[in-house]
């Protein structure tokens, strides 16, 4: 006779395991796991493995001697039902600009009030720099069926007004500049930028840099759709067909 009944029993009360619970885990008929304790019958090999696995006990030990409690301790175990134990993995969170708040939010972008009590996106992103969300609101950023399309979201790390010279041309930014918010691709020149759409149809809008009160450098898209995914060297070299078909017509 093996110490099996005896070792489970004793790893029930310590997780805190009533036998309906422990018998749920292994697939077990809770009268089949009160015989196991009881000693009135002997479990499958496959049983005493899964129990073994499960809480990273020896299969020797379950069977050949009576655990304490001090060893049960100190094995891992597969389950706790104390919530205190529990590894909680925790999401960065985000404030997110959404078509709501967007008004209030340029009127209190610097009052940290305000962005304490803005909706939160929890995203696995993990940087150690200032983050905000906001959510597309129109089709700026569109080209060829391709780009952000309203209810997408983007989220931007802090860019620094005072560093703008080191922002690559063509940079996408959500730029909150003279009582707006504007999310397209930022160009530096000397004393003004140019932030432009990737819609063809849209005008450039230019501002003074002394305008700008903050620069967020876009560093993660999150599509509400899903998106197509497209052969782009297929793409490419239908332009490129596209392209020479025009210089043949030109020669001719």
């Amino acid at each position: 006779m093996s110490f099996f009944g005896k070792n489970i029993k004793k790893i029930r009360k310590v997780k805190n395991l009533s036998q309906q619970a422990f018998a749920d885990l292994f697939e077990l008929k809770r009268a089949t796991l009160g015989a196991y304790e009881e000693g009135r019958s002997e479990p499958k090999i496959e049983t005493i493995i899964k129990v073994a696995n499960y809480f990273s006990i020896y299969i020797d030990q379950l069977l050949t001697r009576e655990l304490t409690v001090n060893e049960l301790l100190k094995f891992k175990g597969g389950i706790t039902t104390d919530i205190n134990e529990l590894t909680q993995e925790k999401f960065t969170e985000i404030p997110c600009i959404t078509e709501s708040n967007m008004a209030d939010y340029i009127l209190y972008s610097d009052k940290a009030t305000f962005v304490n009590q803005m909706p939160k996106l929890q995203l696995p992103v993990k940087n150690g720099l200032e983050l905000r969300g906001f959510t597309i609101v129109n089709l700026e950023m569109t080209t060829h069926d391709k780009g952000l399309y309203p209810n997408d979201i983007v989220v931007g790390h802090y860019f620094p007004v005072n560093k703008i010279k080191e922002l690559l041309n063509g940079t996408l930014v959500l730029v909150l500049v003279s009582g707006k918010l504007i999310l397209r691709r930022i160009y530096v020149l000397k004393d003004k930028v140019v932030l432009r759409a990737d819609h063809s149809n849209i005008e450039d809008k230019e501002f003074l840099k002394k305008d700008i009160k903050e620069i967020w450098k876009i560093k993660y898209s999150f599509f509400k759709r899903i998106p197509e995914f497209k052969d782009d060297l297929e793409d490419q070299l239908s332009l490129l067909a596209n392209e020479l078909n025009k210089i043949k017509k030109q020669l001719k």
